[in-house]
């Protein structure tokens, strides 16, 4: 149901209700830039070629985990694709997430949404100084907690193969699709 905030529409949360979005868990997360503008580079014969803004993103998404030391977490499988982002993270057990806490909107730190905010803000920052035109994050993103061996081989796997499985969208699929 969609309900309105200051008079505009607002989609409400995708989050898990009740979950807390701290706790030690394997979390899938993928972020796209708004309109799908190709900012961080191409695809080349399977084979993602970052731009140098695309590679100031794969930096600053290994910097997350420099960062963080006190949140424990782990950096699995990633990929920096033309127009979003794939990764796997970790949050292990911390001083944060010892005692279970009551997931509250208030309690906005040490969890997936300030890692992403602080990722998103890096890259943001980066292109703004840096006279990157027209880059823009969707607001919001994407996350899956991760809760079977399985599925977490599955979703490597897909990260992986993206750059190999990526299609080119031309206007006659954009029409088709229509």
């Amino acid at each position: 149901m969609t309900r309105k905030f200051k008079n505009r529409y607002r989609v409400d949360t995708t989050r898990l209700k009740g979950f807390d979005y701290g706790s030690a868990s394997h979390y899938f997360i993928t972020v796209c830039i708004k309109n799908r503008i190709k900012s961080f580079g191409e695809i080349k014969n399977g084979e993602m070629i970052l731009s140098e803004f695309g590679r100031i993103a794969h930096d600053e998404w290994k910097k997350t985990f420099e960062l963080r030391p006190d949140m424990n977490l782990t950096m699995g499988e990633f990929i920096i694709m033309p127009d979003h982002f794939h990764a796997i993270i970790s949050i292990g057990e911390n001083e944060y997430n010892k005692e279970k806490r009551i997931s509250k909107f208030e309690n906005q730190s040490k969890n997936i949404g300030s890692i992403m905010r602080g990722f998103k803000s890096a890259v943001t920052t980066y292109a703004r100084k840096n006279g990157i035109e027209n880059f823009q994050w969707q607001p919001r993103f994407y996350d899956h907690i991760i809760k079977h061996p399985n599925a977490y081989l599955n979703i490597e796997r897909y990260i992986r193969n993206n750059p190999k499985n990526w299609k080119k969208k031309t206007i006659t699929d954009a029409l088709v699709q229509s």
